[in-house]
């Protein structure tokens, strides 16, 4: 599980320099960090262009494991510079599955920014806020 942590970082990296070689016409800047033992890493994106900082564009958190039945899966996070907003995705090892292809989807997405806010997806039903849950000892 620990190399398709790696090799999907770099499938995501490489769907992104395809899509956008030259983002704001600066270069793509990553930064990685990975802890085996967790099965865990992070993707940080940022773009330099010539002559200013660095400009922050996001990240990508991935989780790798095992499901019950033995089967591998990834999860990630995506997060964009500028907004709180998060999407969470899942690739299951499944029949057929490509992970290059995986990764060139999920890069797309993530270029293509922050989904819109969610919407309450049968009318009239209240929302339910994320609020502190009590647990009884």
């Amino acid at each position: 599980m620990h190399s398709r942590l790696l090799s999907f970082l770099s499938d995501f990296e490489r769907a992104l320099l395809a899509d956008d070689p030259t983002p704001d016409d600066g270069a793509w800047e990553t930064e990685r960090a990975v802890n085996y033992r967790n099965g865990l890493a992070r993707l940080q994106l940022t773009v330099r262009v010539s002559g200013s900082p660095q400009k922050p564009r996001g990240a990508v958190l991935l989780q790798g494991f095992k499901l019950a039945d033995g089967a591998a899966c990834l999860k990630l996070q995506f997060s964009w510079a500028g907004t709180e907003t998060t999407a969470t995705h899942a690739i299951f090892a499944k029949p057929g599955c490509d992970w290059r292809s995986e990764a060139r989807r999920l890069a797309a997405q993530w270029m293509a920014g922050p989904p819109a806010s969610a919407v309450p997806a049968t009318p009239g039903l209240p929302v339910m806020e994320d609020q502190p849950i009590a647990v009884a000892s």
